[in-house]
C-alpha cells in the first residue's frame, strides 16, 4: 500500500512539473507554455501538448485580443470585400480567430507531436541582457526535443508555413497570393519572437515589481 501511494505521489509530482504554472505575462496574457526551471521538467505527452495549446488558444483574454486585431483590420479596411459595419467586422473577427488558433495548434501541438518536439519555451534566466535577448530569438530556429536534445525548430518554421497556407484558403480570393501567404508566415514568426522575449524577461519583471511594492 505504501509503495503504491509513493508511486502515485511521484507521478503527480512529475505531472505538476510538466505543466507550467499560469503566471500571466503582465497579469493578462496566458503563459502556459513557459518553463523557468528546465532541469526538473518532464516531457509532455501528445495529450499534454494539445491540452496546453487549447488552454492557450481559448483563454478568455483571447476574446479582447482578437477583437482588437479585427478592429484594426476594419479601420484599415483590409480585405475590402468584407465590407464595413457589423457584418464586415464579424468576418474579420472570424478570420483573425481562425488564423490565431490554427497557427497555435500547428506550432504547439500538431507538429510538436508528429516530430516529438517540445513546444514550451525554456527560459534561460541567467546571463546579460543581450545574451538572453539573442537566446530568446534563437528559440525560433532551435528547440528542445521530447528527449531533451536541441534540434532545428521545424514546428515553428514549418508549422507557421502550413498555417499560413491554410489561412489562404479561407481569406478572400484576391488575397490568396504567394506574397500574402509569406506575409502571414513572416508576421506570425515575428510575433512569436516578441512573445519569446516577453516569456524570457517577464519573470524578472514580475519579481522586481513584487520586491518593490
Amino acid at each position: 500500500m505504501y509503495e503504491k501511494s509513493n508511486g502515485d505521489q511521484n507521478r503527480k509530482s512529475q505531472e505538476q512539473e510538466a505543466s507550467p504554472k499560469n503566471d500571466r505575462i503582465f497579469w493578462t496574457l496566458p503563459n502556459y507554455l513557459t518553463v523557468e526551471n528546465a532541469a526538473h521538467v518532464s516531457p509532455l505527452t501528445t495529450g499534454g501538448k494539445f491540452k496546453l495549446t487549447a488552454k492557450d488558444s481559448f483563454d478568455p483574454v483571447e476574446i479582447p485580443y482578437i477583437s482588437l486585431l479585427a478592429a484594426i483590420s476594419q479601420a484599415q479596411n483590409s480585405e475590402p470585400t468584407y465590407g464595413q459595419g457589423a457584418a464586415g467586422y464579424g468576418k474579420r473577427y472570424g478570420t483573425a480567430f481562425a488564423d490565431n488558433t490554427i497557427g497555435n495548434f500547428m506550432t504547439e501541438a500538431i507538429f510538436p507531436s508528429m516530430l516529438r518536439q517540445d513546444p514550451r519555451y525554456f527560459q534561460l534566466g541567467k546571463g546579460g541582457f543581450w545574451r538572453r535577448t539573442v537566446y530568446a530569438f534563437s528559440r525560433l530556429v532551435v528547440t528542445r526535443t521530447d528527449s531533451g536534445l536541441s534540434q532545428f525548430n521545424y514546428s515553428e518554421i514549418a508549422g507557421n508555413g502550413i498555417g499560413a497556407g491554410i489561412a489562404s484558403s479561407y481569406h478572400p480570393a484576391q488575397d490568396r497570393s504567394f506574397s500574402k501567404t509569406m506575409s502571414i508566415w513572416g508576421t506570425q514568426i515575428m510575433w512569436d519572437g516578441v512573445a519569446n522575449e516577453m516569456k524570457e524577461f517577464w519573470p524578472d519583471i514580475h519579481h522586481w515589481l513584487r520586491r518593490n511594492k
